[in-house]
């Protein structure tokens, strides 16, 4: 079982054939609406790849897409809250090559009640995946209840603030991040993954650590060493918005279904060479049947 922390915003997905640069204005070709936020992507991925999922998290009156995209795939909304105001949602430009650019607005996805939170956390079953990435507010205060329940906790903290270096994540049993959030969290060091691999690892030596590298793959590092897991070829990539959140869902429910470490990062290379194939960002995340 999975109870996924996380955000869950509308997605606005403009085509334009480059992400815009500093006092640039460009046009766009096109503007599609999906559901989104990398909480709600990555309970779609591990539900999707299988797992038994709960989404925690919270959506505003205009969030009923949102609920209902995670009830599709079969994601528990148990833990789902609707509070005043707007729900997330993010500004996306989708360049020609695949690539994107994002702004995105916390609306609902920050007033979630942490005590609440906490209580709900202390009371979940023994055995209970915690998933949380940055995206909301109460996510320290939901690894340590985790951490104090004994729950194995996966963190992904994206997006990278100064707040990360100051939650417990010597209490993480999985931590997957870029390339440029394992550098910020080393503070800058030397930007070789396995020097970060290394440095992070001497940190938190209970921790299993991966860095994702785009198309260069991912490197893993526990108590066996390092090694490099290459990612799958594509013919054509087309949207790269949810590969991550792809990555890290079908991870995790690996883990959660009985995959050791590395049979668990090759089927999600796998999910993921497949995400970026398509458009959007949940729509894009594959059914385990397209892996298996």
């Amino acid at each position: 079982m999975i109870w996924n922390l996380g955000s869950l915003n509308l997605d606005l997905v403009y085509a334009v054939p480059w992400t815009v640069r500093p006092g640039e204005t460009i046009s766009s070709s096109g503007m599609q609406r999906h559901p989104g936020g990398k909480g709600a992507n990555q309970s779609v991925a591990a539900a999707r790849a299988g797992a038994s999922v709960q989404h925690l998290g919270a959506i505003g009156a205009d969030g009923q897409l949102l609920r209902q995209a995670l009830v599709d795939s079969g994601v528990g909304v148990d833990g789902l809250r609707q509070v005043p105001g707007d729900s997330g949602h993010a500004i996306i430009q989708l360049a020609e090559d695949g690539e994107n650019a994002i702004v995105v607005f916390p609306g609902a996805n920050h007033a979630l009640d942490e005590a609440a939170l906490v209580e709900h956390i202390a009371q979940l079953p023994a055995g209970t995946w915690l998933l949380c990435q940055n995206e909301t507010n109460g996510v320290a205060a939901a690894m340590a209840a985790a951490a104090r329940r004994g729950l194995p906790i996966c963190c992904n903290p994206a997006p990278m603030t100064e707040a990360v270096v100051n939650y417990p994540l010597h209490e993480v049993s999985l931590l997957v991040l870029n390339q440029s959030e394992a550098q910020a969290l080393c503070g800058g060091e030397n930007p070789d993954p396995r020097h970060q691999l290394a440095s992070l690892r001497q940190r938190y030596p209970r921790t299993t650590v991966v860095i994702t590298l785009g198309a260069q793959g991912a490197w893993c590092m526990d108590e066996q060493g390092a090694r490099h897991h290459p990612a799958q070829a594509v013919d054509r990539v087309v949207d790269t918005t949810a590969a991550g959140d792809t990555f890290v869902g079908y991870t995790l429910a690996g883990l959660d279904q009985g995959l050791d470490i590395d049979q668990a990062l090759k089927r999600a290379a796998c999910a993921a060479a497949i995400t970026v194939t398509r458009p959007g960002a949940i729509p894009a995340i594959p059914w385990a049947a397209e892996i298996d």
